[in-house]
């Protein structure tokens, strides 16, 4: 069988990737190893609960996001964020404390000291730094902003966000508009303000989402591409064949294609390149992703004390709380429980509790409930349980991420034909892999339309 293009990996980067090419008359294939398409963006609906396996919700102000929706005719399903998620919660010495939603909620919070509020307010008049060393996020915000402000407020953001650990990640790799907002204006404060009144839009207070979930969109896109997707396939190896590329797929025989995008988990990645590419194959394998639990308990809104007023709550590593935080489903999001009911999904793992993620699922009930019962006054048992354990994670933005992938985006240029995408590039949220993959679909149509008399196997587009 002989393709276009064959994308290796059926997650939403894949996805989206295919029907990029596939509107601009390709033929593609899909090739997935699971028996359903889509990676971790899974939605599962269940006794009037609805359950967000990985990602819970998508920004309407990355570019290219509501244009899909609407492509996809998913726009029907929109889901605005709830008015009632109008507080954000964190953690402090064994007590939620209430954050409003605007600029100003850190300051008429007692979150955060006296000290350390007037020492944020400072932020104008801290001097860069001489050199341009890379720091972890840790190094930058408490620089910055001060070390109260770092490990309480940064910390769990950066759990709840990546997975991760302040110390660990890389400030430019992971929060490159603001790294860059002090370089080109001596001050994150003065730069924010400056984009403000300029009218260009700050991240955030967009969310949104779809009646059947994030799931909805996988599900869509595999509708779309029909045949195109192949499940259950695994790619074994990729080789280069007659100046175009090879695919071993085991049982499911051999494809040829004249490119082949590879959008699977970076270890994944690194075992496919590695025959074309040793130092793209290094990149991808040094990427971690450590593993991730998602503990989803319904309730009967009267077995709670807590308005859940919020989008959810954040604990910072030095509280020494199980859960890095929980979302109020039901509170961001109309038809996420039955009526009378509450949804409420809590994360535990990533960087900074590897090995708890990977406990039976009882025990992870067992941590949840507990913590809710302290935090939320929750009484009784759950009306509705569910576990999803992911032995891999959220990719780690560790120091040195962006060589790594300025390796693995400069393979296209080693290996012509050979491309490269996924949630290790960009950053992990799906708008963002949504714009990245289309990135790539623009670049692999500009490699085949520059082929000598290449044109595409399939009119249309």
């Amino acid at each position: 069988m002989s393709v276009d293009v064959a994308i290796v990996g059926g997650g939403v980067s894949g996805l989206v990737t295919a029907y990029g090419l596939a509107r601009r008359g390709y033929a593609v294939a899909v090739l997935e190893s699971r028996v359903r398409s889509g990676g971790n963006a899974v939605s599962e609906r269940f006794g009037g609960f609805l359950m967000e396996h990985g990602p819970n919700s998508l920004n309407a102000a990355t570019p290219g996001m509501l244009e899909i929706s609407r492509d996809l005719g998913l726009e029907r399903q929109h889901l605005s964020l709830g008015k009632g998620a109008r507080n954000r919660y964190l953690v402090r010495d064994g007590a939620l404390r209430r954050l409003a939603a605007h600029p100003f909620g850190l300051f008429t919070s007692d979150y955060l000291s006296p000290k350390s509020r007037l020492r944020v307010l400072a932020e104008p008049f801290i001097r860069t730094r001489p050199n341009h060393d890379e720091e972890t996020v840790a190094q930058f915000w408490g620089r910055r902003f001060g070390a109260e402000f770092a490990n309480r407020v940064i910390d769990p953001l950066a759990g709840g966000l990546y997975g991760g650990e302040a110390e660990r990640i890389s400030m430019p790799a992971t929060f490159p508009t603001i790294h860059e907002m002090e370089r080109r204006y001596g001050s994150v404060t003065v730069g924010a303000l400056r984009r403000v009144l300029a009218g260009e839009a700050m991240a955030g207070g967009k969310l949104f989402s779809w009646r059947d979930g994030v799931g909805a969109l996988p599900v869509a896109l595999t509708e779309r591409l029909g045949a195109a997707v192949r499940t259950g396939v695994t790619a074994r190896r990729v080789m280069r064949h007659a100046g175009a590329f090879r695919i071993d797929a085991g049982g499911a025989g051999v494809l040829d294609a004249a490119a082949v995008v590879v959008a699977t988990q970076a270890h994944v990645a690194a075992g496919l390149v590695e025959t074309v590419d040793a130092c793209a194959a290094d990149a991808a394998g040094s990427i971690e992703a450590p593993p991730q639990a998602v503990v989803f308990l319904g309730y009967e809104r009267g077995q709670l004390d807590h308005p859940l007023d919020g989008l959810g709550y954040l604990s910072a590593k030095i509280e020494g709380r199980p859960l890095t935080g929980a979302l109020f489903c039901s509170t961001m999001f109309a038809n996420r429980a039955p009526a009378g009911h509450v949804a409420l999904a809590g994360y535990v793992g990533g960087s900074r509790h590897r090995e708890l993620a990977l406990r039976p699922p009882a025990e992870l009930m067992a941590l949840a409930r507990a913590e809710y019962r302290d935090l939320l006054g929750v009484t009784g048992n759950p009306v509705a349980a569910r576990v999803r354990q992911w032995p891999r994670g959220l990719p780690q933005y560790s120091l040195g991420h962006r060589m790594r992938v300025a390796v693995l985006r400069g393979l296209e240029g080693r290996v012509p034909g050979f491309f490269v995408t996924g949630n290790y590039f960009a950053g992990p949220a799906v708008p963002i892999c949504i714009a990245e993959a289309r990135d790539t679909a623009e670049r692999v149509h500009r490699h085949l339309a520059g082929r000598a008399g290449a044109m595409p196997a399939v009119a249309g587009g």
